[in-house]
């Protein structure tokens, strides 16, 4: 019977620790390591604002191919029925199908004819030869075209920037941790030592308090930390279109000072693919405002037809071709094109300004951006300098407090500090890589 009980026992064990770590395991996550040329190049296959920016240049490219009618012909082909007795088509029916004879030219006949039944098999061709106002508006949907790829490119490089900057959000992320955890463990080997004080009455129960507060503040950051790890993870998952439950991704390369010397004075790149796109964009109006003025000139084209008539279905018994050339002015239009001319030239001013004030904007944004990688280093080196300052005061009141110098609020007032130092450098670290990065964007 004990026997019995033992093994019901060991039954209802098993399976608590089955459940148990069944549900271990739903609220685990996998941690992948990956590295920074890794998520990058992921980055520029996947991300879908990259992906729009190209989808829209593909949109016009694909505009663009409407403009072929300008030179390629215009073909349709009918087949047409038709029963009359109006004594004008019903006389020109016959004539189609070669059937007059001269009884049809009767008068009682040609005034009062029977129904006649025609069926009519056309083929008509249109062909453009000179046409100018198309030619300039094929140019106009060029340069659009061309436009988008660049500005496309832009939007690759701005991803590619807010890629970097994620990143190293990401390291900022795991490095805090990091330094939380040393907190954490040095707090707790000071906290050994004080127990082991207050257990000897050597000290008052309010510095063990006071060193317990310190551990729960420490693991409230680094719990803290760990979302912001999880945050900054889901954010590359979304830069990468990819889902991001139960995984989070950890940064192959730690956070490093990537110090660079950079010119007094920045002076903005003309060639920056933004600028590019905006000054091109003006050679769209120019063509825009040409083909408005070309619809005054002559234009032009050919046409023919193929007419095959028979007053039975399917059957062609009499064909029949027409062609020819036209040459033809739009004299006068209402003043329709004059107001698209104004209004094109209106829109290049416009745009004129635009682009002078984005330029000038831009170096704004520039100078901006230099002093901020500036200001960076200063905040850099100044916090540095302070952590050093700052573990080199732990160490000598730890010293002295091991020899019963100093008070334990001391010592742990000497610790939070050292760590606060800790965390504003490796913050100091990430805005200036940030701002660094900024600037090298703004600057190509």
């Amino acid at each position: 019977m004990t026997k019995k009980k033992n093994l019901n026992r060991m039954r209802k064990f098993l399976t608590v620790v089955f459940v148990f770590s069944l549900v271990l395991k739903g609220f685990s996550q996998d941690t992948i390591r990956i590295s920074r040329a890794e998520l990058e190049q992921r980055m520029v296959d996947q991300n879908l604002q990259v992906k729009l920016a190209n989808d829209e240049a593909k949109l016009a490219q694909a505009e663009l191919l409407g403009t072929r009618a300008m030179y390629l012909p215009n073909v349709n082909a009918s087949y047409t029925f038709s029963n009359t007795n109006n004594p004008l088509y019903a006389f020109g029916s016959k004539l189609n199908q070669e059937r007059i004879t001269q009884m049809d030219f009767d008068p009682a006949k040609l005034n009062a004819p029977d129904a006649i039944s025609n069926f009519a098999t056309k083929i008509e061709v249109q062909q453009p030869i000179i046409n100018m106002d198309a030619v300039y508006l094929k140019k106009a949907g060029q340069v659009k075209s061309e436009v988008l790829k660049i500005k496309a490119e832009r939007t690759k490089e701005y991803i590619q920037f807010e890629f970097k900057k994620a990143y190293m959000q990401l390291q900022l992320a795991y490095r805090m941790l990091e330094t939380l955890e040393n907190a954490k463990t040095t707090t707790l080997a000071n906290k050994k030592v004080i127990d082991n004080y207050f257990k000897n009455g050597m000290i008052q129960k309010t510095e063990v308090l006071y060193i317990d507060v310190r551990v729960k503040e420490i693991e409230n950051q680094i719990a803290y930390a760990k979302s912001n790890i999880k945050n900054a993870s889901d954010y590359l998952y979304f830069l990468l279109d990819e889902e991001s439950f139960n995984k989070v991704f950890k940064p192959s390369e730690k956070l490093e000072f990537q110090n660079q010397i950079l010119e007094n004075t920045a002076t903005l790149n003309v060639e920056r693919k933004d600028l590019q796109a905006y000054q091109k964009s003006l050679e769209a109006y120019d063509y825009l405002i040409k083909s408005t003025k070309a619809k005054f000139l002559p234009r032009l084209n050919a046409f023919g037809s193929f007419e095959l008539y028979d007053n039975k279905f399917a059957q062609f018994g009499a064909n029949g071709y027409l062609a020819g050339v036209q040459l033809s002015w739009n004299v006068f239009d209402g003043l329709k094109a004059k107001s698209e001319q104004e209004k094109y030239k209106a829109e290049l001013t416009k745009a004129q300004t635009e682009i002078t004030q984005y330029n000038k904007q831009s170096q704004l944004e520039l100078n901006k951006a230099n002093r901020q990688v500036q200001d960076a280093e200063n905040k850099v080196n100044l916090s540095k300098l302070a952590l050093e300052q700052s573990k080199e005061a732990y160490r000598i009141r730890k010293n002295r407090y091991d020899q019963g110098l100093e008070k334990s609020s001391d010592l742990l007032m000497s610790e939070t500090t050292m760590s606060q130092k800790d965390l504003e450098y490796q913050q100091a670290i990430f805005e200036y890589n940030v701002a660094l990065e900024y600037y090298k964007f703004l600057k190509n």
